[in-house]
């Protein structure tokens, strides 16, 4: 059973990931992955992998303050955890839409899986805060096309 969200005013408006060293657009998608209730899917580019960094940008909107935004990201594989992180972005505005931009780094090159090992067998598990609170929790499975 999914958590109560404790912002249902929070809503995930678009997110784009880029090579960080171009600079280059390689993925965006539209859908409201904030829904809880659901298993999201996106087909991402599978050069994303040949990538040293990727920037992570995400636009969201807020009806409520908050004083302590935040996520928790959890790479699984096959049901393993492969990778966490953990993003800080502070303070929200009520009624305020935002752009948040991270950069993650990749593993080095001779740890990194083939993707045709990847394809359909990764979710990325992303849960929001508020401090300790829980606002939504994301799970997208990914398909490298």
């Amino acid at each position: 059973m999914a958590a109560k969200s404790t912002n249902p005013g929070f809503r995930l408006n678009w997110m784009n990931l880029r090579d960080a060293s171009s600079g280059k657009i390689l993925w965006q998608g539209d859908d409201d992955l904030s829904s809880s209730d659901k298993e999201h899917e996106a087909r991402v580019p599978k050069k994303i992998l040949r990538c040293s960094s990727i920037s992570r940008e995400i636009n969201f909107s807020s009806a409520k303050e908050m004083k302590r935004f935040r996520l928790e990201q959890r790479v699984f594989y096959k049901g393993t955890c492969l990778e966490e992180w953990f993003f800080e972005f502070g303070y929200v505005i009520p009624g305020s839409t935002n752009t948040w931009q991270n950069l993650i780094e990749a593993a080095p090159e001779d740890q990194m899986i083939p993707h045709s090992l990847l394809n359909g067998n990764i979710v990325i598990e992303t849960i929001f805060f508020d401090g300790p609170d829980e606002i939504c929790k994301s799970k997208v499975r990914i398909y490298y096309v």
